[in-house]
């Protein structure tokens, strides 16, 4: 049976944010839904592809240093705005740099928010959140890191490193939007398992930090 969780964290500008996610019996207790600090409120991002258009999956390549390579293949038909928003922050840069700062082993891997320090980064204005698109939070999926606000999702993600159904749409609702999958990973789980056994504490508001940073040196978008 599911249990509701609740637990307030520290969003970017100080404000204490009150998540709620449902966890499976079996998950670590104590740990919450992805979140990122709050954004502007009002969702924006790039337009799908025209209707008829033909869509091509692009993969990205994130170079861990000392630790390999994850390459992504993301799902430019069922997640159209999910996956531009995605690619204009690479090309932008935003992710060369980054650390991943929240890993919980048996649940997920988060980055794209902060460099080493727990250093913030600036963003752009909330996406649409594509949640009800089918596409589930499997393992080795990744999906967009949000606070409880649905449509909040700028530029923070997670990848699975579990079958995490309580993270899936269930409802247009403020508890049953879910997190929006958008991709997966086709290279490099060893990479995603040597990162999500790394050992963690807490950094100032942040808890689940990993002691050394895992830094994402480059992301890039490479031909599929």
């Amino acid at each position: 049976m599911n249990r509701r969780q609740w637990l307030a964290l520290t969003g970017g500008a100080g404000a204490a944010v009150m998540l709620a996610a449902w966890a499976q019996t079996h998950a670590r207790s104590g740990a919450a839904a992805p979140t990122s600090p709050s954004p502007s409120p009002t969702p924006a991002g790039p337009r799908p592809a025209p209707a008829g258009a033909s869509v091509v999956n692009p993969r990205v390549e994130l170079h861990i240093a000392g630790r390999g390579v994850i390459t992504l293949e993301l799902d430019a038909e069922r997640a159209p705005k999910t996956v531009e928003n995605f690619l204009a922050y690479v090309r932008d840069g935003h992710y060369d740099g980054t650390i991943f700062h929240r890993v919980i082993d048996g649940f997920m891997i988060q980055g794209g928010g902060f460099g080493p320090g727990m250093k913030q980064k600036p963003t752009r204005a909330p996406i649409e959140n594509e949640a009800a698109n089918g596409l589930k939070n499997e393992r080795y999926t990744i999906a967009m890191a949000r606070t409880q606000a649905p449509h909040s999702a700028t530029a923070q993600f997670f990848i699975n490193v579990a079958d995490n159904d309580f993270l899936n749409h269930t409802a247009p609702t403020l508890q049953g939007w879910g997190y929006a999958v958008f991709g997966r990973v086709v290279q490099g789980e060893a990479v995603v398992d040597g990162i999500r056994t790394v050992r963690t504490g807490r950094r100032g508001f942040h808890d689940d930090v990993p002691l050394e940073d895992v830094v994402i040196t480059k992301a890039v978008v490479v031909t599929p």
